[in-house]
């Protein structure tokens, strides 16, 4: 089955893939490699049109990208 998962705020759509493409695009622009990624935590919050990420749980890495 195809899934498609959107995030829609104000007359903009996201969709979940491109939110964690996103994330690992900053995570490997810092010199990280993908396969590092243990868990992936991604917290939305459409009205700040901001996804807030923690990899590798509490001790890992957190950030921000912008949707």
């Amino acid at each position: 089955m195809k899934t498609n998962f959107f995030v829609e705020f104000q007359g903009k759509q996201t969709l979940e893939k491109d939110v964690i493409a996103a994330v690992k695009k900053e995570w490997t622009a810092e010199g990280n490699k993908v396969k590092d990624i243990d868990t992936l935590d991604i917290y939305v919050k459409p009205e700040e049109a901001t996804a807030y990420y923690v990899i590798n749980g509490e001790d890992g890495v957190s950030g921000a990208v912008e949707l």
